[in-house]
């Protein structure tokens, strides 16, 4: 079976948890991103999204200058491993109603992104389908 590592996307575009949310939202501009891995000491500390930037600060009034991604990123993130099946992580996203996952190595060093587009391209459309149904009845987090 095909591991994480065949299907996802390498060039992942990290930010630190000390950045001020402006320059977040830039690098998502700037990348055509959805999410970025918060990364410190090369380990990953969280996740910002899109919709953590427009709930978080702009909804609640805050400055994005002001701001940090600690202040506002998602500290419980889930993470596999670059050699794990990619049943485990349909799986684990469908469990976990995620539309993305930090990839890491085994020594715990950010390794790319997961997501359902990578995914969709990569599995046949009987099991997309049944990771999207699962989402789409219970909600989703990222």
């Amino acid at each position: 079976m095909a591991q994480v590592r065949d299907v996802m996307t390498r060039d992942l575009q990290m930010i630190r948890p000390d950045s001020s949310i402006d320059k977040a939202a830039m690098e998502m501009k700037n990348n055509d991103i959805g999410a970025l891995p918060v990364v410190e000491n090369d380990r990953v500390v969280g996740m910002l999204t899109d919709r953590d930037i427009a709930i978080r600060v702009v909804a609640e009034g805050n400055d994005p200058k002001k701001v940090t991604v600690r202040d506002v990123m998602t500290q419980d993130v889930q993470t596999v491993y670059d050699d794990s099946n990619i049943s485990d992580v349909t799986r684990l996203m469908k469990d976990q109603q995620i539309r993305r996952v930090v990839v890491v190595t085994r020594d715990n060093r950010p390794a790319g992104v997961c997501s359902l587009v990578d995914l969709a391209m990569s599995l046949d459309e009987t099991t997309t389908g049944e990771v999207m149904k699962g989402m789409s009845l219970k909600g989703k987090k990222h």
